[in-house]
């Protein structure tokens, strides 16, 4: 079940831009905080099962999507941490916007944190497009990951963006 934070997030506007913001611009702004990362990948077609995983700090965010049509497309993943570590974010997207790929499904999961936000979108923002969420029945949200629901999802994807709480385990 999800957290009850996680859903009074989701209805204020603007806070996951403003959370990503501050977490790009706070991480690594001290000297033991690891910097942010943004690294391009490409999102192959051909009906394969493919993943993609960065970590940073303890945390790691992986995509694994299975996608078919077209050729080639360069997308786009995204790490950074609070200063001080207390959140992660994990962005995936598509940075012209859309993506023209029929995505059979997907699957965002991060390993050594717990979600307290996620958002996935059909369309991502870009000079000529705005983000455009895909309906909350097309996805589900848990704990550690965001995924496609099965006979639901409308196939169209362009960007998931996660923020998580890092577990820290004690001795």
């Amino acid at each position: 079940m999800a957290p009850q934070v996680r859903q009074s997030w989701m209805s204020v506007p603007g806070l996951l831009a403003a959370l990503t913001l501050a977490l790009v611009t706070c991480g690594g702004a001290r000297g033991e905080d690891p910097p942010p990362s943004t690294v391009d990948f490409d999102v192959r077609p051909g009906g394969q099962e493919h993943s993609f995983s960065r970590s940073l700090g303890e945390c790691t965010c992986a995509f694994s999507y299975a996608a078919q049509g077209g050729t080639n497309e360069q997308w786009q993943m995204s790490v950074a941490l609070s200063e001080g570590g207390g959140l992660f974010s994990c962005s995936i997207w598509r940075p012209q916007g859309v993506s023209y790929l029929y995505f059979m499904q997907f699957k965002v999961e991060v390993k050594g944190c717990t979600i307290e936000y996620a958002e996935a979108y059909s369309q991502a923002a870009s000079s000529a497009h705005k983000d455009l969420p895909l309906k909350r029945e097309e996805y589900d949200v848990g704990e550690s990951t965001v995924m496609h629901k099965q006979g639901k999802f409308n196939s169209m994807l362009a960007k998931v963006v996660i923020v998580a709480k890092p577990q820290h385990h004690e001795l």
